[in-house]
């Protein structure tokens, strides 16, 4: 079993104006996905980032592949790491600190030789990454302030959310239509004072849902420990109110919650020093930059010895992502936290024929082979077209946001 063609496809899809700590997001969102085949009829799926610089170094990496034993995920890791030979691809809006550029462009190459190996022998993924121990993944809410719609074009079906009120009508907007049970908050955008005041009302609202706040990085030290003073008993946890790691641990000292993160752990690296300052008690995998489903299963089990809860980040993804998640989320025994996903704002836009459903805040693990979902070509080669017309190459939330006002500019931190 040999693969004989990696096809790299780069998509665009619309994106609404979701607001955070970099700006705004712009009206296409970028993704890649790759297809592995090894001529017997068998296609392995990926989903990636669809910036061009990491679009670049996946591509140069799948012309290397031609060859390759989709089983021997060790050379093929060694493979991406020769492709890649020290180049980076950061990305612009910094929302997921400084990932390691192989274990980006690894990803979704893993992920379709673990789609391929699991179809070959006619098993689902999850149990190549030790069996299922959850019939169902539970994702949040995920609540963004956000203008009416971009200011280009019409309204959205969204609506605005810019106060306590909107962003209350949004959680029950998204709760109401996909029965979500905990909900998070990407804060970062206004004052922290008006920030709490829409938790303190998501809380009058739902009291009986976990909330979380994340302002990516938004508030220095001081205003991290008033904010967790202020929030005490209402946050499940908070998330990456500062930035650093030496932050984070100096917040931890005092917060009354858990301090979660996905932007000052992020790579294998990152682990020692976090966890022995203990600026962290949840750990948000994201398999799209840990290296695949393999590497974010070390990960969780490393969390597991230090006590360290764990979850999943999500960033704008379709079908074939979340089936990812939702195939690795089967197999954590400590998946202890409902995981993020944008699903919702992708308005039911999908590139897999047929999406998997969110009911009652969760998805059922599927049973099928691979990865549970199948390529719909013609939604493909639509978003390919996409892409080839909206002009955007890099998601750059900030540079857009400036095109409105231009003396923004992206302060970690800010407040």
């Amino acid at each position: 079993m040999r693969i004989v063609d990696a096809v790299v496809t780069p998509i665009a899809f619309p994106d609404p104006p979701l607001l955070n700590s970099a700006g705004v997001h712009e009206p296409w969102a970028l993704r890649t996905i790759v297809e592995l085949s090894c001529g017997d009829g068998l296609i392995g799926l990926g989903e990636t980032y669809g910036d061009a610089p990491h679009l670049e170094l996946v591509r140069k990496a799948a012309v290397a592949l031609a060859g390759a034993d989709p089983f021997d995920l060790t050379a093929i890791r060694r493979t991406v790491t020769v492709a890649v030979a020290g180049q980076d691809a950061a990305d612009r809006h910094g929302l997921t600190g400084l990932p390691d550029t192989v274990a980006k462009v690894f990803a979704p190459f893993e992920v379709a030789c673990l789609d391929l190996q699991a179809r070959s022998i006619g098993r689902p993924v999850y149990a190549l990454l030790g069996g299922r121990c959850r019939d169902s993944v539970a994702f949040s809410a995920y609540l963004f302030y956000k203008w009416a719609g971009h200011p280009s074009a019409p309204p959205d079906a969204f609506g605005p959310a810019l106060d306590p009120d909107g962003i209350v009508a949004q959680a029950r907007m998204l709760v109401d239509r996909y029965g979500f049970r905990s909900i998070k908050l990407k804060g970062g955008v206004f004052e922290p004072g008006a920030e709490v005041e829409a938790i303190q009302a998501l809380r009058t609202a739902f009291p009986e849902h976990p909330l979380r706040l994340d302002p990516n990085c938004a508030w220095s030290v001081a205003t991290s420990h008033s904010v967790a003073a202020s929030t005490a008993g209402l946050l499940e946890y908070l998330e990456d109110p500062t930035p650093g790691i030496e932050g984070m641990a100096e917040v931890a000292r005092e917060a009354a919650m858990p301090l979660a993160t996905n932007m000052c752990v992020v790579r294998f690296a990152d682990i020692r020093p976090a966890f022995t300052q203990g600026a962290v008690g949840v750990v948000l995998a994201d398999h799209h930059y840990w290296g695949g489903l393999r590497a974010s299963a070390d990960l969780a089990r490393i969390c597991d010895t230090w006590g360290v809860g764990v979850s999943m980040h999500s960033n704008s993804h379709l079908g074939i992502s979340l089936a990812a998640m939702v195939q690795l989320g089967a197999a954590l025994p400590n998946l202890t936290y409902a995981a993020d996903t944008h699903t919702p704002w992708q308005d039911g836009l999908d590139v897999v024929t047929a999406p998997l459903p969110i009911v009652d805040g969760a998805v059922a693990v599927p049973d099928g082979p691979g990865l549970g979902v199948e390529l719909d070509r013609d939604t493909l080669a639509r978003l390919h077209e996409n892409y080839l017309r909206c002009g955007v190459r890099v998601r750059d939330d900030t540079a857009y946001m400036r095109t409105f006002d231009p003396a923004f500019r992206k302060l970690r931190p800010r407040w």
